[in-house]
Parts: C-alpha cells; sequence; structure tokens
C-alpha cells in the first residue's frame, strides 16, 4: 500500500507539472506581464496627451500675452504723441490702455499656473516612462523564462513519466483500477496517509472505533468520509 502512496506522489507531481506547462503554453505569465505593460503604456499616454494639450494652450496664452502687449504699447504712444486732442478721446484711450494691461496680467498669471502644472506633469510623466521601461523589461524577461521553464517541466515530466511506468507493474491490478476509477472523481488524489488518525486527503479526524477497523480490515481500506484509499503512515 505504501507503494500506492507513491504512486499518488508521483501522479500529484505530473498534474502539477501538466497545470504549469499549460499556463505557459497558452501565456499565462506573459499575458499578465503584457497586460500590466499596456496599462502602464496607457498612463504614459494620457499623460503625453495631457502635457500635448497643455503646451496648446501655453502657446495661446504666450501669443496673446504678446498682442496685448503690442497692442498697448502702440496705444501708450497714440496717448503721448499729441495726435489726440480731444479729451474724451484721450480718457477713452487711457482706459483701454489700463484694460489691455489688466487682461495681460490675468493671462500672464494663468501662463503661470500652466507652467506649474507643466512640471508636475512632466514629473509624473517621467515616473510612468520608468514604470513602462521596467513593464517591457518583465514582458523580455518573462517570455525568455517561459522558455526555459518549458524545457525544464519536459525534462521534469519524462523522469515522472518514467518513475510511473516502472512502479506501476508492481500494484495489484484491483488496487490500481480502483485508484485509476477515483483519481478524476476526487481532483486527482485518490490515495492519502492518515496521520495521527487524520485523513490527510479531506482532513477529517476519523474516529478511534473507525481507525481500529480500518487497521483490522485485511482489504482496501478507505476513508468514512471522503471515500478515498488510505494507507497507514
Amino acid at each position: 500500500m505504501d507503494r500506492l502512496l507513491e504512486l499518488q506522489e508521483i501522479d500529484s507531481a505530473i498534474d502539477r507539472l501538466e497545470a504549469r506547462k499549460r499556463l505557459l503554453e497558452e501565456g499565462g505569465d506573459l499575458a499578465a506581464a503584457r497586460a500590466a505593460m499596456e496599462e502602464a503604456e496607457g498612463r504614459l499616454g494620457e499623460l503625453r496627451l495631457a502635457l500635448d494639450a497643455l503646451t496648446r494652450e501655453q502657446q495661446r496664452l504666450e501669443h496673446e500675452i504678446d498682442s496685448m502687449s503690442r497692442k498697448a504699447e502702440a496705444e501708450e504712444r497714440r496717448l503721448y504723441d499729441g495726435s489726440i486732442a480731444n479729451a474724451k478721446e484721450l480718457e477713452a484711450l487711457q482706459h483701454e490702455i489700463a484694460n489691455l494691461k489688466e487682461r495681460r496680467s490675468r493671462s500672464e498669471d494663468e501662463l503661470l499656473e500652466q507652467l506649474v502644472r507643466r512640471d508636475e506633469l512632466e514629473a509624473r510623466a517621467a515616473d510612468a516612462q520608468a514604470e513602462v521601461d521596467g513593464a517591457r523589461a518583465r514582458v523580455e524577461e518573462v517570455g525568455g523564462d517561459a522558455v526555459r521553464e518549458l524545457e525544464q517541466i519536459e525534462r521534469e515530466l519524462a523522469e515522472r513519466r518514467a518513475a510511473r511506468a516502472a512502479l506501476v507493474p508492481e500494484l495489484d491490478e484491483e488496487l490500481l483500477a480502483l485508484y485509476e476509477e477515483l483519481r478524476p472523481l476526487k481532483h486527482g488524489v485518490a490515495a492519502a496517509a492518515i496521520v495521527d488518525g487524520v485523513c490527510q486527503a479531506c482532513r477529517e479526524k476519523l474516529s478511534a472505533m473507525e481507525l481500529d477497523r480500518l487497521r483490522k480490515t485485511d482489504g482496501v481500506k478507505r476513508c468514512e468520509y471522503c471515500r478515498r484509499i488510505v494507507v497507514f503512515a
């Protein structure tokens, strides 16, 4: 019966290796790395779009400030060149110049805010670029690691299958048939040890009476809870 536990250990190892192989072949780890990279690239793209919009707004404000400055200078020249003698016209011109300077001041304040905002966005974009670079490196690393791990898994599977093939002939045919019948029904675990009165498959503690009955049983011993084949450790 101990040999049956050895077979179960081999089969469980094969199941784990095959599950990992499927995951690698389906690109599970690589897909996760690529998803992380795409997410990082998306954040970087949003920041770059925000910077582009900020650049356009900054250029608009600079053009507006320059235009108002030139207009204010031209109006001031008119104010003092003696070409306007009418008091009301002079007053209106003074009001226009004051209005231009006030608007220019507001635009300059807004431009200053945009420059501060640009510094913040550029710092965030630099962090995002570093994150993207790291994510891209991770994709390349995982891709290479996956190939190497698949090769190692194939070697281990070959070893385990060879060990299984050598062990199976040593087992009783009826016991082996029951084991093979139970495995797909019990999530791959058909046989388990009983340690300190506890079935190591379902983790249920068997009663003293049941344990005594099992010890006296000559044939196949099965857990009263999960109905797996059990072996006293």
